[in-house]
Parts: structure tokens; sequence; C-alpha cells
């Protein structure tokens, strides 16, 4: 024991004097946390939701520079072949030095934890739960840098092995990059790698329900772990330039079949799809504006309910019809949602005004169940995608988002934009409280503010003419004052101005063509 902690003393000096170590585990995952919060501004709370992904880094650069970089520097040196000369037993200073390893990352890690909590994040949900993810990716890669350590002759492979491992772990492991802004064929690579199962443990116990839904992530790692050690002792060598014993280098295989071994089994349960993104057509779609939607030209048909009479601001217009118009059909019954609501009283349809032809309705009172039955909603971006997303009934948002989408659904009853007498204006008003989360990439809210739109739109426009307004939205989303987006700040949400704002009018396109699909009992990609 005491040459375990004399040695354990010696690394940690030797440690504290390599630039290299103490960048790799101390200054760049600072520089991440700083470099997150500032493209995650927009969050109520800072950085709790990405936790998971920062911590992880730390971990990850720690484990796959750090440790390699401190063997193989000792090795070159020759500091390793007088520990061999000691009577201390080589599972005592492979122990010592892991040890002292686990402890910088824990340091480093509780350092960014403080900067975080500094900065304004609420403190972790589970926090012993979050020091069982933490030391259990820590074991990960920790195993993985002791791959890189006895494959690694010198100091500059192991910057490159690194590399080749950290990078991709970051851009398509689920690490730097969310897995639901991932393509599909990423989503399947990415359940090989350690860092996708890292990333999701913690966060369970930052901002989630705890362990107790991370138990496959948790041993994931675990195994992994063990696997890089099981393989790293088999390869291990005292001095550079040696070649291992026993099979020598071809054990890196056996470390990388645990990876393997874990992402079938992955595969095999269902554990693969994140929020799927939506494909790039559509999103590109989204973007062209309403001709990727509502076709140039549709069917004349029986025309839809006109609006209530009892709304004077959007007056029908009163020409005289060329012949005796058909009988109109009935209203359309209300739309399916979550909720109920109130909704003003309607009076009976007044009979809308004709149409020449394939002429397009000239208003939104001259939209018929023809214009609404040739949008392609097919088209649209897939609710679980990072365009416009929707929460599925059974999602739910993260404890600590529910209050910010509290203070929305409150702040809408007094929001004087809710009120303009303008209905399509009052709509379009209420549309960009999802429009523009999502544009900012609001990941805590954005997929569930979509629901409080509905509920809000329900009760502010009359049933009636709820589909032909957001039918009147989609196909014109230039139309009408983008003003409202400055008084969003009323409902806890960042206002938005400047060129950004054409941006959010796209996305409220998008959301009009959603909520006119839900309220006409349509469907939507998932």
């Amino acid at each position: 024991m005491k040459a375990l902690l004399s040695h354990a003393w010696v690394s940690v000096k030797l440690n504290f004097r390599n630039p290299m170590a103490m960048i790799y585990g101390y200054l760049f995952p600072l520089i991440f946390l700083l470099a997150f919060w500032a493209i995650y501004r927009h969050d109520r709370v800072p950085l709790v939701s990405h936790m998971g992904e920062l911590l992880t880094v730390t971990a990850l650069g720690g484990a796959c520079f750090g440790l390699p970089t401190t063997m193989v520097s000792e090795r070159e040196k020759g500091v390793w072949r007088r520990f061999r000369l000691t009577p201390t037993p080589t599972w005592a200073f492979l122990a010592s030095t892991l040890i002292v390893r686990y402890l910088l990352l824990l340091s480093a890690a509780l350092i960014q934890l403080a900067l975080a909590l500094a900065i304004g994040m609420s403190m972790p949900v589970h926090p012993l739960g979050l020091l069982v993810a933490f030391t259990c990716a820590a074991i990960a890669f920790m195993g993985l840098g002791l791959v890189i350590s006895m494959v690694a002759d010198n100091v500059p492979t192991v910057q490159a092995l690194g590399q080749c491992l950290f990078l991709p772990m970051l851009i398509i492991g689920g690490v730097a990059v969310r897995l639901s802004s991932l393509p599909d064929w990423a989503q399947h690579v990415s359940a090989f790698l350690p860092g996708r199962y890292a990333v999701q443990a913690l966060q369970a116990s930052v901002s989630g329900g705890g362990l107790a839904g991370v138990t496959f992530e948790l041993a994931a790692l675990l195994l992994i772990g063990f696997g890089g050690a099981f393989a790293s002792a088999r390869m291990f060598r005292w001095e550079s330039g040696r070649p291992a014993e026993r099979g020598g280098k071809l054990w890196v295989f056996a470390a990388l079949a645990v990876w393997i071994v874990v992402g079938v089994v992955a595969e095999m349960n269902g554990r693969i799809a994140a929020a799927k993104v939506a494909e790039e057509g559509a999103a590109a779609a989204a973007i062209a504006g309403p001709e990727a939607y509502v076709p140039q030209s549709t069917p004349a048909a029986t025309p839809a309910p006109a609006a209530s009479p009892s709304q004077p601001s959007q007056p029908p217009p009163t020409a005289p019809a060329p012949s005796p118009a058909a009988p109109p059909t009935s209203a359309p019954a209300a739309p399916a949602v979550n909720a109920p609501a109130a909704s003003a009283p309607v009076t009976a349809p007044a009979a809308a005004p004709s149409r020449q032809g394939d002429a397009p309705p000239a208003s939104w009172q001259e939209v018929t169940d023809a214009d609404i039955a040739a949008v392609i909603f097919d088209a649209l971006p897939a609710d679980s995608g990072v365009i416009a997303p929707w929460a599925a009934p059974d999602q739910f948002a993260e404890p600590s988002a529910q209050p910010q989408l509290a203070e929305v659904r409150a702040g809408l009853a007094n929001w004087a934009p809710a009120k303009d007498p303008d209905l399509v204006q009052r709509a379009r008003n209420i549309l960009y409280i999802a429009a523009v989360p999502d544009l900012l990439q609001m990941a805590d809210i954005e997929p569930y503010l979509p629901r409080v739109v509905q509920g809000r739109l329900l009760q502010a426009i009359p049933p009636a003419d709820l589909p032909k307004i957001l039918y009147w939205i989609g196909s014109h989303p230039n139309d009408g004052s983008d003003e409202a987006m400055n008084d969003l700040a009323a409902l806890g949400l960042p206002k938005l101005n400047g060129p950004t704002r054409r941006e959010a009018r796209v996305r409220a396109m998008v959301y009009a063509f959603k909520m006119l699909a839900r309220a006409t009992n349509r469907e939507t990609p998932q």
C-alpha cells in the first residue's frame, strides 16, 4: 500500500509538470463549456441540458490524450524502466496510475461543474447518480487510453491516434452533436462508440430520471472499459520500441470486438433511434417556401364555411355570383386536439364568395376544403426532426424545462399580440411562439411549445375559421407583421430582431401547415 501511495504521489507531480496533460485535462473542457454557453445562450437554465456532453468531453479528453500522453512520455524517458527495478509489483504500478488519472478526471469535472453552477446552471437532480455515471464513463475512456498508450511508441503517435478517436466521437458519436441532429446512418454508427452511452448516462443524472433508465448504457461503458484494460494488459511493455508479448498489438482487435458486441446488442434491442431528423429533401423544401406544400392551382370545389360575421376585422368580399351557387357544405368538425379549448361563439356560416376556375383564393375567407385537401402534408419536415419539431403525445419536457413552459402558458392569457383584432395576424403572432425557439434551437422547450400554441389557437380563433386561417398563413408566410417577435420577452422567450426574422417566418409557415394537418385530422411525417 505504501508503494502504491508513493507512486501515486509521484504520478500527480509528473502530471502537473506535463503541459499537454494540463491542457487536455483542464483547459480544454473549460473552453468547451464556454463555447456551449455561447451557442446555447438562449436556454433559460444555462447548460443544464448539455452537461452530459460537456462532462463526456472532460473524461474523453483526459483519458484519450492525458492518460496515454503521460504514460508514453514516462516510458520514452525511461521512467518506467526505473520503476521496473523497484520491488513494487506491476499491478500496484498500474493501479496507482489509473487511480491518479481518475482523481484528475474527477477534479476536472468538478471544476467544470462549479463553473457551470457559477454561470447559472441548477444543481444536478441526482448528484450521487452523476458520480456513478461519471465513474463508469471514466472507466470506459481510461480503458481506451490504456490501449492507445500500449500501441503508441511516442507522444506524436498518441496525438494522432487520439485525434482519430476523439474527433469522430465528437461529431458522429453523440458527444458534441446531439443524436437528434445526426442522420440515420450516423445514429447507427454512434451505437458502436462509447461517447453516446456516456452522454446519455450523465445527462440522465443531471436533468433526467436518474440511473434507473440507463442501466444498459452503464453496462456498456463498464464492458468497454474492462475490455480495453484486458487488451492493454496483454500488450503491456516497460520500454518503448520493445514489442509486446502474447500476441502483440493484435489484442487491439479484442478491445474493438467489445465495441462491436455493444453496438450489435443495441441494434438488436432497438436502442439506436434518437429523435429522427427530417430528410434533407424535406428540410430543403421547408426552407424553399410555401410552393413546396401548396400546388400553384387547386381544383374548384364547394367552398368551406366562411368566417363568422361577428368578426368585423375581416369582412368577406361581396361579389355577385355569376350563377346560382350550390348550397354550402356544413361546417367542419372541431379539430382533434390534446386538450379542450373554449372558443368564441360562432353564428351560422355565411356563403363564401365564389372563385373562377383554378384561381387561388384571394383571401382567407375564400379558402375551400379542396384547397386544404391539396396541401402536400407528406412533404413537411418530420415531427421528430430538427426543423419545426413536435413532441409525441407520450413525450414530456424535462423537469428543468417545465417552469419555462408554464411561464409561456401563463403569459399567453394577457399577451397583447395574441389578442390582435385581425384574426390572421392574431394567429400569426401565436405561431411565432413556436417558430422563434425552433429557429434558436432551444432544444429544451421547442418540441413542446407547439402543444401550447395549438391550445391557444383553439381558444383565440373560432374553430370554423381556424383551418382556413392556418392555410392562409402557410401559403403567405411573408404577409402581415412580425413585430410580435419583439414582445416574446413577456412570455419568458428571447425576442428576435434583424434578418433572422425572415427565417422565423419560414418556421411559422411550417408550423401553420402542421397545425392545419391536426385541425383537419390529417397526418404529418413522424
